[in-house]
């Protein structure tokens, strides 16, 4: 059987869905032979929505911006870490702007064909519609997604493997 796939996309956000999708997504390149890439996104578009909210000064949001860029960089290093200890190659891509708007490019550019998300959340708030970044990607894909759930089993696993 021919796997319907040969390039994976995860997108990391910092969050522990996002963990679980990167192990998932690892151990379905390793199984599969299929290339695997990692996106981290600095939500840029927030931080300008911040901005002209009046929530942040020009300064802060510059601080801000190179937090959120270290930490994109430090998520990216341990997706490394954690496809080299499994012998899975990944290519790996910090990107600003709109999380949804930059997956999605990125996919077509490089003719992704499966991306893997962590979990979907239920809005409760204002701030978790800004945040639904998976959500935006999950309705407006041109490519199939698999959503990873149930973290604790997919950590399991992947500490078995």
């Amino acid at each position: 059987m021919v796997c319907p796939f040969k390039k994976i996309l995860v997108y990391l956000d910092g969050s522990e869905g996002a963990m679980s999708a990167l192990m998932y997504a690892i151990m379905l390149a390793s199984s599969t032979g299929a290339s695997l890439h990692a996106v981290y996104v600095v939500n840029t578009k927030a931080l300008g929505d911040l901005l002209s909210s009046h929530i942040f000064i020009d300064q802060e949001k510059l601080e801000y911006l190179e937090d959120l860029k270290a930490d994109a960089a430090r998520h990216l290093r341990h997706a490394k870490k954690l496809a080299d200890s499994k012998g899975v190659g990944i290519l790996t891509e910090k990107l600003e702007g709109a999380p949804n708007v930059m997956v999605l490019k990125y996919a077509k550019e490089h003719s992704v064909d499966l991306i893997v998300l962590g979990s979907v959340n239920k809005i409760r708030s204002r701030r978790d519609e800004l945040m639904s970044e998976n959500d935006r990607m999950l309705r407006t894909s041109a490519c199939p997604v698999l959503v990873v759930k149930d973290d604790d089993s997919i950590w399991s696993m992947f500490e078995e493997e």
